[in-house]
């Protein structure tokens, strides 16, 4: 996540601007407890009113992987991404603003973006509600009715929405809520029981939506690791909440799992081992639905000294396994002086190297943002001109 990465960057922008262009303060997040017409008529007789014509809807299919590629309707897929995880925080519940996210999908298809990642609870609050020892109690309803209003928005527009479940945000101490799910991820009582209570819920409720591309487990777990605030929780502790998640949701939906790792450093064999690997998921969990279908490790330029720069190189040259597809699922819009390419020579680099798609960041309140989003709009224009095959396979209606 850029707000967070740029912290471990030493970069100069503080975390307590970030939170604000984002508008919001991730220590203590401000959500709520609980749960004649537009075109007018002719003033004289022999005049016509001209309208726009109504875009034809791209059509989504199935998603499924195939070896290393994004299959749909027997077609390839390529991801021509974004990150629009917010509007506010913690937006799914009874005040989930209809009209933005309707806005936000016309735009984005209209910039030929086919799919966007967006974080359905940003730390849990007033979603999933835990006891004081971590143990789900209740979800809140209107968490649900957001949900289907916002998947009924995405099949409208036709575009793919990559849901983030939960975030290293969960686990943020000393607010009571971090330590709440920071008990909730050191017990595998508790965390099968938020997998059967939410996960499995979701599912369910869901699993015959097609605008679903994929559920992306947790946003960069790699901070509930090594971050103190976040309790410095062991990998298998970590690792075995994700592989739990991704047994119920491969018994309980088809869709294809995995999990926004936020360093290649614990996402490779290269480094300090693969924390989602499918040996170890299954290890940890006893069960071989336990595995990701695709990687989608993020990259910021930070990270570029200590392990290499991913967009000029395959994902198995950067590290990645060369079994299953691979995207980059975060990364920067703004950062061409950094590195000696545009954002449009970055996406269709990360494309002729072998990877299945990109997924810049990006808020998606052009009032708070420190992106261009113009950038954005050039990049993946480009793209969906460029292989307009891949990017709207089955075309549109």
């Amino acid at each position: 996540m850029k707000k967070t990465i740029k912290k471990f960057a030493a970069v100069t922008l503080s975390l307590s601007l970030l939170c604000g262009l984002a508008g919001c303060d991730k220590s203590e997040q401000g959500v709520s407890s609980d749960i004649s017409d537009s075109t007018g008529n002719s003033e004289s007789s022999d005049q016509t009113v001209e309208t726009e014509p109504e875009q034809p809807q791209k059509l989504l299919g199935r998603v499924s992987v195939e070896g290393t590629k994004f299959m749909v309707g027997g077609k390839e897929l390529w991801i021509n991404g974004t990150n629009t995880p917010w509007q506010h925080w913690n937006d799914f519940t009874d005040g989930m603003d209809e009209e933005f996210w309707n806005t936000e999908f016309a735009r984005l298809v209209a910039d030929g973006v086919n799919c966007t990642r967006i974080w359905l609870n940003c730390n849990g609050e007033s979603i999933v509600r835990l006891t004081d020892d971590g143990k789900v109690r209740n979800i809140n309803e209107t968490h649900w009715e957001a949900l289907d209003k916002l998947f009924d928005l995405a099949d409208k527009h036709g575009i793919y929405i990559m849901p983030t479940l939960l975030s290293f945000d969960h686990f943020k101490a000393p607010v009571k809520s971090g330590q709440r799910w920071q008990g909730l991820i050191k017990s595998k009582e508790y965390s099968d029981r938020f997998a059967e209570k939410y996960v499995q819920v979701f599912c369910e409720r869901y699993r015959d939506r097609n605008c679903i591309f994929a559920i992306d487990v947790m946003n960069e777990p790699d901070w509930v690791f090594e971050e103190s605030e976040c309790g410095k929780i062991p990998w298998d502790n970590v690792s075995y909440l994700l592989g739990k998640c991704a047994v119920v949701i491969h018994e309980n939906s088809d869709f294809p799992v995995t999990v926004g790792v936020a360093m290649i450093k614990y996402n490779s064999d290269k480094y300090q081992g693969n924390k989602v690997s499918d040996e170890y998921l299954k290890e940890l969990t006893g069960s071989e639905n336990a595995y990701l279908d695709f990687y989608s490790t993020h990259y910021y330029n930070w990270m570029k000294e200590h392990f290499g720069f991913p967009c000029d190189k395959s994902p198995s040259e950067f590290g990645l396994a060369e079994a299953k597809p691979c995207i980059i699922g975060e990364t920067g819009n703004d950062d061409a002086k950094e590195i000696g390419m545009t954002l449009t020579e970055k996406y269709k680099s990360v494309y002729d190297n072998g990877w299945n798609g990109i997924m810049v960041w990006m808020d998606p309140n052009e009032e708070t943002v420190w992106y261009e989003y113009g950038l954005t709009r050039e990049a993946t224009s480009a793209m969906a001109e460029l292989i307009p095959e891949k990017v709207f396979p089955l075309g549109e209606g």
